[in-house]
């Protein structure tokens, strides 16, 4: 993993996105890190997150586009119709040692 944070070059990507449980999404990112975000309290406040509140369409859906942990509810990968969050955003979160084994 490189120490990516102060080069001002570096913007973070995500090349993977994998649906944990309790609605949590393992991205795995471009500096080698995998960060753990926990979207419950996105889906608590409602609005457009309240589409991915039904588990079966919050893993099913969960996808990466724009370089970035996303839902695709549309179903066609529209880069426009996706619900996508900051890759910084997902950055900032803590690292963690990788997907736990279910």
């Amino acid at each position: 993993m490189c120490d990516n944070k102060f080069d001002p070059r570096f913007y973070p990507e995500v090349y993977q996105a994998v649906a944990g449980k309790d609605y949590t999404v393992y991205a795995y990112m471009n500096d080698g890190s995998v960060r753990k975000f926990d979207v419950k309290p996105l889906i608590k406040k409602g609005g457009v997150f309240r589409k991915i509140e039904d588990k079966e369409i919050f893993k099913n859906t969960l996808t990466v586009l724009n370089g970035t942990v996303a839902w695709d509810i549309a179903g066609n990968r529209n880069i426009y119709k996706c619900i996508d969050i900051d890759p910084m955003t997902i950055f900032k979160l803590p690292a963690v040692p990788d997907f736990p084994e279910i």
